[in-house]
């Protein structure tokens, strides 16, 4: 027999003769569920219990008073009973035990990150070889179609990647992912070779929605930020393989098809991983799987929480009770809003010029004296794998949106250096240091928000009926967007050359940092179904 007192934004929900049995009978009291975010809440659910007349003694009503003292956040403390008084046991311990066990399944998802980083950095060293060894080393437009395919590929992927997670749910979607990477290596011709990066690409598609999906979903509040910062360093890392995988193509011209052979060895281990990972407890409750759900809750944060989390999903149901949005439904006046302020967040990290900034780096550093492609490429690689660590760390303590205006505000700060470095005459001197700090400055500031905010924060604001479609249209508008920037970025740089590039790139960035402050909540500290409650009274 439990009794449960919840305080949530929409007021003190509790029964007066249940109130009194608790209070007088605390050995009936299994856990208190404190929902409440700021003092004001807290204030007013004293207030109410006072009014209540429930005939309480002193101490049982200062025990009440106890029970909603204010919290920065969300907390779930287990109380026990002790000489008729509730005394509160430290929730860290448990917290640390639900975090831990979380940690190998996202492992798990984060091969799909490196897959993503893997696929997209691979063809840059291997296309020279390739194209020798398939006959095509003068054909700069077949050349152009193996690269560009991925690109058409991941458009595609990204938006059915949540239709198929919707439908078939989360882990099943991530087997059927992996199979995209196999198979492309062994191609003896163009045909199969472009057939090959499409079918790749559709994967890298996928993974760009699933993977912040999947974690954000599994995730426990209190780190969610952090694990979800991780897809985006996983990304960085599955680039640097790339880039170390290519290393041996000087002295072994073959070596490229190796190069997409190992590709497989990470999407083998992520079929199988998933075949033993659980499904997403929020999927299987929309599904009305509560068994399921029960048990995918043991398996990822111990049977202690069970009880728990169903009651923040039922609660989060009663504001959600319809079947599951279509695509229409994305740009109703109900929903636009929330869906556009992700759309325009990928948007504008495509506009503010990171493949550009990635594109010329090694002419600026040729410029600066490093002669190595390698060493460019490296230090650009650092650069962003270290500034992405520096994220993780700060995304649940700063928060989303404070990272978001720093890294935005530092890109165009990096940006007004590299385009006055270009064109400013009495920095002429100093142009080649100036161009390699602008650049290792604007990477670094875009890792720290840019990259790897957009696809943890989408899945956090939009609401479980939308959030699979919604999140895969955001990814949609980042493939597209990066494939117009690709095909048409030579010829604006021809047109007006790089110095007005840039300084349009800092624009942009300035303009993306006034979007955010009027338009991007903050999510930290909160659960989803919380998130999803407050856009629903909004």
């Amino acid at each position: 027999m439990q009794s449960v007192v919840a305080v949530s934004k929409g007021g003190l929900a509790i029964s007066t003769s249940s109130a009194a049995t608790a209070i007088r009978n605390p050995r009936r009291i299994g856990r208190v569920s404190l929902m409440s975010e700021r003092q004001g809440f807290c204030s007013g659910a004293r207030k109410v219990v006072s009014e209540l007349n429930l005939g309480l003694g002193p101490v049982e009503m200062a025990n009440v008073q106890g029970i909603f003292r204010s919290r920065d956040r969300s907390r779930y403390i287990p109380v026990h009973a002790s000489s008729g008084d509730l005394e509160d046991v430290p929730s860290s311990k448990l917290e640390k035990k639900s975090s831990a066990s979380v940690l190998p399944y996202v492992a798990v998802a984060c091969l799909g990150a490196i897959l993503f980083g893997y696929h997209l950095g691979v063809v840059n060293g291997a296309l020279e070889y390739l194209a020798k060894d398939l006959g095509i080393a003068e054909n700069t437009v077949l050349q152009g179609w193996i690269v560009s395919t991925s690109l058409a590929g991941a458009t595609v992927g990204s938006f059915t990647g949540g239709a198929l997670a919707d439908k078939f749910g989360r882990t099943k979607t991530f087997i059927l992912d992996s199979i995209s990477s196999c198979n492309w290596c062994i191609s003896q011709d163009v045909r199969t070779m472009i057939i090959g990066r499409l079918l790749a690409g559709v994967g890298i598609g996928i993974s760009s929605a699933l993977v912040p999906l999947y974690i954000s979903e599994i995730s426990p509040t209190e780190i969610r930020g952090a694990l979800g910062s991780i897809n985006q360093l996983f990304i960085c890392i599955g680039i640097l393989v790339a880039l170390v995988a290519g290393l041996p193509l000087a002295g072994n011209p073959a070596w490229w098809r190796s190069m997409f052979g190992i590709a497989v060895i990470p999407s083998i281990l992520l079929a199988l991983g998933m075949l033993f990972s659980p499904e997403s407890p929020r999927w299987l409750f929309q599904q009305g799987k509560i068994t399921e759900t029960e048990t995918a809750i043991k398996r990822l944060y111990g049977k202690e929480k069970v009880a728990e989390i169903m009651l923040e999903l039922k609660a989060g149901s009663v504001s959600s009770t319809e079947p599951d949005a279509n695509w229409l439904d994305l740009f109703s006046k109900r929903y636009w809003k929330v869906v556009s302020v992700g759309a325009a967040l990928f948007l504008f990290q495509q506009l503010a010029g990171i493949n550009a900034v990635v594109y010329y780096s090694t002419s600026v550093f040729r410029k600066a004296g490093i002669a190595s492609d390698v060493a460019a490429s490296a230090l650009v690689g650092a650069a962003n794998v270290f500034g992405t660590a520096i994220a993780s760390s700060l995304m649940d303590k700063k928060g989303r949106k404070s990272l978001l205006v720093t890294s935005f505000t530092g890109m165009a700060a990096s940006m007004l250096l590299l385009s006055l470095s270009a064109s400013w005459k009495a920095l002429a001197p100093y142009a080649g240091t100036l161009a390699v700090t602008g650049t290792v400055l604007y990477v670094l500031s875009f890792s720290l928000g840019a990259g790897p905010v957009p696809a943890l924060l989408l899945p956090e604001i939009f609401a479980s009926r939308i959030r699979a479609k919604a999140v895969s249209l955001s990814l949609g508008m980042h493939w597209v967007s990066n494939f117009v920037i690709g095909l048409y970025f030579l010829s604006v740089v021809n047109k007006f050359g790089i110095s007005v590039v840039y300084l349009g790139f800092s624009s942009v960035c300035v303009l993306a940092v006034l979007y955010i402050l009027g338009n991007v909540v903050e999510t930290k500290g909160r659960s989803l179904e919380e998130i999803e409650r407050c856009f629903c009274i909004c």
